[in-house]
């Protein structure tokens, strides 16, 4: 396939021809070698193809699923925040039960090891890439416990991390806010750490806090990484909540002061205000130590519910007119979807803790929320920052899902760069390709070179953009006008 008239990111322009998967030759009125398709390009901008470096997709680009292709995106990195489809080991359904609420999956997938799955994932139209997540991981090999593990156990699970990561897994994650992780010592994750560092892959963490504790728990994940010598990347690093804002310049001024020391530590960010995650996240995670049943068991008990309550209310950092239900498994509830917990609490009679714990038990612990967490001045701070990478952390939902899964990467390129100029294309296509490639190590992907791999995304920089929004989140990209992986046209 030959692209004529193509104009790159920084603004140069010329053709590229792709052949046998990679990227032949760059360079001025190439020849249309025999039997080659031709795609002229004038007026449209060619970039490499985009890599979200932070996807919950695990199981949906086994399934070929278009949202993100639609978007420009070649490559899935997901096995993000603790959560990975395998190793399943002794505990499969305690693994379903903890990682399908960020699946969205049916009750029966299994992947038995990293092997299994990345085998799996070569029938994808994506490239998948995989971190092991680490609650995964504990679960799978020790059930759903927050204890800290012996000296064997440690052994055990260091084992199982050195199999994926020789299978080809492309780093490790932690869910430290999500139980079994909220609970696994500092030294667990050294340990673990430097088995990354010596594979040479990356090491990806949603930290213990990302308010009230935002600058103890970047402190921790710096520390981690000194001692283990990994290379860290700090998952949707924020300041979440009013109270927590101005906190955000200290931990950029952690990271930044760590890179002088030679911790080799960056930060992603997706490019809207608001998050979303599964609605026990409210909770504390002690409650979530006997998995589903065991937190319902909790919430049915006067003496428990009151305690669970009390703790929930004083360490929610944003206001409850900030959290929004997205998505419940239940018929009778579907008309709560859409509506925050303040307008939920006061269609109920009830406090906005209670709309929480009554839906939890409602659901069977099934349900999702959209949180509105930080300023649109730290958000530009973040997105704009060097050592920043963007992400979409998206997943899918029984419900309404974030934009984000519709619209990330368009929505950086027309909304953030083109109209309010946060930034330059050249720079907003870096944070989306080359970027997210280094982290990760790779030298031929992210790259438009002679021998890259030939994962090619076209756009109208003038057009990009996303209508996708809160209240209709699945409207599709504008401006995207062909995406090819391996050289293959795809879109």
């Amino acid at each position: 396939m030959l692209l004529k008239n193509a104009q790159f990111p920084d603004g140069t322009g010329a053709d590229l021809l792709m052949e046998n998967g990679r990227i032949a030759a760059i360079g001025p009125d190439l020849p249309a070698p025999r039997d080659a398709g031709v795609f002229d390009c004038t007026g449209l901008t060619v970039a490499p193809g985009f890599i979200d470096l932070h996807s919950h997709a695990d199981l949906q680009v086994l399934e070929n699923r278009r949202e993100k292709l639609l978007q420009g995106v070649t490559t899935e990195v997901v096995g993000n925040c603790g959560f990975s489809p395998y190793p399943c080991g002794e505990h499969a359904d305690q693994v379903r039960e903890f990682a399908n609420g960020i699946f969205c999956g049916d009750a029966h997938w299994l992947y038995r090891s990293a092997r299994d799955y990345l085998a799996a994932g070569t029938r994808s139209d994506y490239s998948v890439q995989s971190l092991v997540g680490h609650g995964t991981l504990r679960i799978a090999l020790f059930g759903n416990r927050q204890d800290a593990l012996t000296e064997a156990e440690l052994d055990r699970m260091n084992g199982e991390l050195e199999d994926s990561l020789s299978a080809g897994a492309a780093g490790f994650s932690t869910g430290l806010m999500y139980a079994p992780g909220s609970a696994a010592p500092v030294e667990e994750l050294i340990r673990l750490c430097r088995t990354v560092a010596r594979h040479g892959r990356l090491y990806a963490t949603h930290m213990r806090s990302y308010s009230y504790g935002l600058i103890e728990a970047v402190r921790e994940q710096i520390e981690i990484a000194r001692r283990s010598g990994c290379r860290l990347q700090i998952s949707h690093l924020q300041a979440v909540g009013r109270a927590n804002w101005d906190k955000q310049r200290q931990a950029l001024d952690l990271i930044e002061a760590a890179r002088k020391q030679d911790v080799d530590v960056e930060f992603d960010i997706y490019p809207y205000t608001a998050g979303s995650t599964v609605l026990t996240q409210l909770l504390p995670q002690w409650t979530l130590d006997g998995g589903t049943r065991g937190l319902l068991a909790l919430l049915r008990n006067d003496l428990d519910r009151r305690r669970i309550a009390e703790e929930t209310v004083s360490a929610v950092p944003q206001r409850w007119s900030d959290i929004y239900i997205s998505a419940l498994c239940s018929h009778a509830n579907q008309h709560l979807v859409g509506k925050n917990l303040a307008q939920i609490a006061a269609l109920r009679g009830v406090e906005p803790v209670d709309v929480v714990l009554d839906l939890l038990v409602e659901e069977n612990a099934d349900a999702n929320m959209i949180c509105f967490n930080q300023s649109e001045e730290n958000l530009r701070e973040l997105l704009s920052h060097p050592l920043c990478s963007v992400i979409s952390d998206g997943f899918y939902v029984k419900g309404r899902p974030h934009p984000r899964l519709h619209g990330t990467f368009p929505r950086l390129l027309g909304e953030i760069s083109r109209n309010r100029r946060w930034m330059s294309l050249e720079e907003a296509v870096h944070k989306i390709t080359a970027k997210p490639a280094a982290r990760l190590g790779w030298k031929d992907r992210g790259v438009l070179e002679a021998g890259a791999i030939a994962d090619v995304t076209v756009f109208d920089a003038r057009a990009v953009g996303s209508p996708a929004d809160y209240d209709h989140p699945e409207q599709p990209p504008t401006g995207i006008r062909a995406v090819f992986r391996e050289g293959r046209r795809l879109l």
